[in-house]
């Protein structure tokens, strides 16, 4: 999917948990919350925020994705998967075509799932929603992973090879967390559970990532800087493909091991630092939104 953002560029595109998988057990106890101090809430309102802020994002590029790609099926037009991806649909490629059309289908689904599944009020209020979700979460994300890496070596893409090791990297990891959170889960290890359910969401997030991080660069810069607007390459995108798994993990990792903490500098300093990178992620979804998804929708 990522040759979209391409074909955006050069034709003027503008400058929780995963389901519990065990069979149904009694809840175990919880563990004492941490004390209230003022760091600790710093730190949980930063987190919130980054979510809220992420799940808009995100529920804008699925409506994108409905409307473009899901308005071609519904008008019969299916040459219109070719008015943003070069080879969004190629006569005579059966398989392909149809990897294409599965890949996005599950994109949506992982975007409404990803919100679904970290909401807290669900998981509480409606635990059987979110273990039925999960499983389905984890199914949809590993399948479009797979597919896009058929899609990046086999139908081909825009990039070049170092992208396409990236993209690889990036299926590989959504198929091992997802592994490594079905496997916690039925160990009834919930707290390993939810932090590798959460690394699922941002692995399985990247392809977003990388269009929000493509379009605030560009919203900085006006123009394209450290890569090649015509043929989609160069030392930028290489180092975008792989930061858009690989930043937002570390960043989780960062935020966990804050959480542990008992130093409240260490909280407040990652509360500011999440603050400050939601806000360039709100304007990279705001660049995103009016010069790449919000156009094409009309």
């Amino acid at each position: 999917m990522d040759s979209e953002v391409a074909v955006a560029r050069v034709n003027g595109g503008g400058s929780g948990d995963v389901a519990h998988c065990g069979a149904e057990r009694p809840a175990p106890a919880r563990a004492p919350r941490a004390a209230r101090t003022p760091a600790v809430a710093m730190l949980a309102m930063a987190g919130r925020l980054w979510f809220v802020v992420a799940v808009a994002g995100q529920l804008m590029f699925a409506l994108y994705i409905s409307v473009l790609y899901g308005g071609a099926v519904l008008s019969g037009n299916l040459d219109g998967f070719n008015t943003v991806m070069p080879k969004g649909r190629t006569p005579g490629d059966t398989l392909g075509n149809a990897t294409v059309y599965t890949h996005l289908f599950f994109a949506v689904l992982i975007i409404l799932g990803g919100a679904l599944q970290l909401t807290p009020q669900i998981r509480r209020r409606a635990p059987w929603l979110h273990r039925w979700t999960g499983r389905a979460y984890i199914v949809a994300a590993m399948l479009a992973s797979l597919g896009g890496v058929y899609l990046v070596w086999v139908r081909g893409t825009v990039g070049d090879v170092t992208q396409h090791v990236g993209m690889t990297m990036n299926a590989a990891l959504i198929v091992f967390c997802g592994y490594m959170a079905w496997r916690a889960a039925r160990a009834r290890d919930f707290v390993q559970h939810r932090r590798w359910a959460m690394r699922v969401f941002l692995a399985a997030s990247g392809v977003w990532f990388f269009r929000v991080g493509l379009m605030l660069w560009l919203l900085i810069h006006r123009r394209p800087v450290g890569f090649d607007g015509d043929t989609f390459t160069g030392p930028f995108l290489s180092a975008l493909t792989f930061g858009e798994s690989l930043g937002p993990i570390l960043l989780l990792q960062v935020y966990l091991w804050a959480q542990t903490s008992g130093a409240a500098r260490g909280k407040a300093a990652t509360a500011i630092a999440l603050v400050v990178l939601t806000c360039a992620m709100a304007a990279g979804i705001f660049a995103a939104t009016m010069g790449m998804w919000l156009p094409r929708m009309k």
